[in-house]
């Protein structure tokens, strides 16, 4: 009798310890469940990122595309007016020739030479603003019905088709057109790669796995001009067909290969990961298989799958503009990524006005992203605004400098357009970590999506500019660097956020801004003696 009375003590002790344990969240159940980071993992983020290689390619495959190829002057003897400063618009065509493939780019190609800056910067100027419309559309079909994996699939292979589709262009026209649909397809790659990347693995490993979609980019880029160079005696159809077909067969396996984000099944009410979920959380708890019946009681009630209405999906644009301190500082950010963009994407693109070799220029570009990983690690614990505003003025100045050293020193020219971009990258990414900390979690997405587009809009004006840049850089590394340079004014206007805590909701932001700003003007006060203790 004793020692049952014990017993019953004992289990009466265990069943109040375990009442006292709280209900489980989804949010906890799923950090759980993925806690175990292994090879299989690992090979899940190499898959999902190899899609920003082939996003980079398109992303920059005009520079060899759409370049302005060397001429030379044919028969000098009897044609003594044709020389290598004459402009080629005024000399008969007899006169002169290609040094390339007369198909290299299709200004050899369609007689592009002598045509307008609307004409020649129209192609690149379509990828973007098929960009801008793409990633306001697609995104919110990521969200809902067709979740990141197919959205992926279908915006790598859909792009890497009409890639392929485009060498059947008749003329200039049908070639922009064709650029617009692979921006479009493309404007989603990036924010479904790195959602997909970081939603199947814990916070924990979220940072890390981030930056293997950074590194397939900046692989991608510089594969860009092996590429083109074994292309280069060849016509530029060949150079899309080398990388578009890549793609298809990548999308093709990635169907069959690459897991949706359990995040998102959960979320859609997916019966299958939810068990799976609840299974792996299950054991890892300490308790024995009779008191399983405890565990259940702290689990909350499986999602059901809700159909979202477009009025739901963009209804935090209007929660983001609706506060007045938001709205302003959401203007400010806007700004400040079309300045940095314009800059980010315009510098790549204009290596082909360096007076260089244009495929060595494109590998040094492409390799300025390396030290900048190295300059974001160092920056993690700096203040962002100063630091936002040192790498954008040191891009500015270099690429105004490469205006003044235009015909005075190339190689001079050369070292400044590289340094020039560096800066853009690191003022780059140290911007989408400055803009996630700027608001709260109800609208970062939001925001972050907002800033993108506000990047790309940017990037529209940039073929225009570089293609006048061809007989006066003023018009694209000079316009270039005075833009990122007067961009940095709206950091006035915005505070600064190193070593914050984030916040979830709009009204928690204003407490702490209201909070904020009352210390730095008590502060104010007793500096200059105006408060009296």
């Amino acid at each position: 009798m004793e020692g049952s009375v014990q017993i019953n003590v004992t289990e009466s002790h265990s069943n109040a310890d375990q009442q006292k344990k709280p209900v489980l969240s989804w949010d906890e159940i799923i950090e759980r469940s993925l806690s175990n980071f292994g090879w299989m993992d690992f090979l899940q983020a190499i898959l999902v990122a190899i899609a920003m290689f082939f996003d980079a390619q398109q992303s920059f495959i005009s520079i060899y595309t759409d370049n302005y190829p060397k001429w030379h002057c044919t028969n000098t003897t009897t044609n003594s007016s044709c020389t290598s400063s004459s402009d080629i618009c005024k000399l008969p065509r007899s006169s002169w020739s290609w040094d390339t493939h007369p198909s290299n780019t299709i200004i050899s190609h369609w007689n592009l030479e002598c045509a307008s800056t609307f004409i020649t910067g129209l192609p690149q100027s379509s990828f973007f603003i098929g960009s801008l419309l793409g990633s306001s559309i697609l995104a919110a079909l990521a969200d809902s019905s067709l979740g990141r994996k197919n959205m992926l699939i279908l915006s790598c292979l859909s792009m890497s088709i009409t890639s392929m589709l485009i060498v059947l262009s008749t003329n200039v026209w049908i070639y922009s057109a064709m650029k617009f649909l692979i921006g479009f397809w493309r404007s989603s790659i990036g924010t479904c790669a790195l959602v997909l990347l970081t939603e199947k693995v814990n916070s924990e490993w979220r940072f890390r796995v981030g930056i293997v979609e950074y590194f397939m980019f900046t692989i991608g880029y510089m594969s860009l001009p092996g590429f083109a160079y074994v292309n280069r005696n060849s016509s530029w159809k060949s150079l899309y067909c080398w990388s578009s077909i890549p793609g298809v067969i990548y999308s093709i396996i990635a169907y069959f290969f690459i897991t949706e984000s359990p995040r998102w099944l959960v979320m859609q009410g997916n019966e299958k990961e939810v068990s799976k979920m609840l299974k792996t959380v299950s054991s890892q708890e300490t308790y024995d298989d009779n008191n399983n019946g405890n565990l259940a009681s702290r689990l909350p009630k499986p999602p059901s799958k809700e159909k979202v209405s477009i009025f739901q999906l963009y209804s935090s644009i209007g929660e983001l503009f609706h506060k007045r301190w938001a709205l302003k500082r959401m203007i400010a950010v806007m700004i400040l990524a079309t300045g940095i963009g314009m800059v980010y994407y315009g510098l790549p693109l204009a290596v082909g006005n360096l007076a260089f070799n244009i495929y060595l220029a494109g590998v040094i570009s492409a390799s300025m992203e390396i030290p900048t990983c190295v300059a974001i690690y160092f920056l993690e614990n700096y203040r962002r605004k100063p630091s936002v505003l040192v790498f954008s003025i040191l891009s500015g100045i270099c690429s105004v400098m490469c205006v003044v050293l235009e015909h005075r020193v190339p190689a001079g020219k050369v070292v400044l357009a590289m340094v020039a971009f560096f800066g853009a990258c690191t003022a780059y990414d140290l911007f989408l970590i400055y803009v996630i900390e700027l608001f709260p979690t109800r609208v970062r997405n939001t925001a972050t999506s907002l800033v993108r587009q506000s990047v790309v809009f940017g990037c529209i004006f940039c073929p225009f500019l570089i293609s006048a840049g061809r007989k006066n850089n003023i018009f694209s590394y000079g316009v270039f660097g005075v833009v990122i340079i007067l961009s940095n004014i709206t950091l006035l206007y915005l505070p600064e956020t190193i070593g914050i805590v984030l916040c979830d909701t709009m009204e928690q932001q204003e407490k702490k801004e209201i909070a904020m700003l009352s210390d730095e003007m008590h502060q104010h006060e007793i500096i200059t003696g105006n408060v009296s203790v």
